[in-house]
């Protein structure tokens, strides 16, 4: 059984797998270092003001450029508000539709418009019954 037992059966076991060489951990650095400004290219060379900069300004054109994705941002961007404005109208459009329709007629047809309709709230009136039985 599991009961509890102060004397250890084996001793505690380090468990080390070396790594001698990680070709991730290495494109990492290397593209870390070129981020940087310290590429393998530049380690003999001294800082120059402005060099991380600079390094950081010619990657992110050189991503842009690759990618091409500047001429699709303001399509995307149009088409979705086109959709917004889009659903926006077709909320309204009923709300503006009844507001020209009241507008148009007189305020005699708007009060027996108002009478017409049906009302839950409105209290009931109770007529007496005049039916006489013979």
């Amino acid at each position: 059984m599991g009961l509890f037992s102060p004397v250890k059966k084996h001793a505690n076991k380090f468990r080390y797998i070396p790594r001698y060489y990680d070709p991730e951990k290495e494109r990492r650095e290397q593209r870390r270092r070129e981020l940087h400004g310290t590429s393998s290219e530049q380690e003999g060379q001294e800082y120059q003001p402005g060099q991380y900069i600079r390094t950081q300004r010619d990657a992110r054109r050189a991503a842009k450029s690759s990618n091409e994705g500047g001429r699709k941002t303001p399509s995307m961007m149009f088409l979705m508000l086109f959709a917004v404005l889009v659903i926006i109208i077709y909320m309204l459009y009923p709300r503006i539709v009844e507001a020209f329709s009241t507008a148009r007629t007189s305020p005699e047809e708007q009060a027996q418009q108002e009478i017409e309709e049906f009302n839950p709230y409105t209290p009931i009136t109770i007529v007496p019954n005049d039916y006489k039985e013979e």
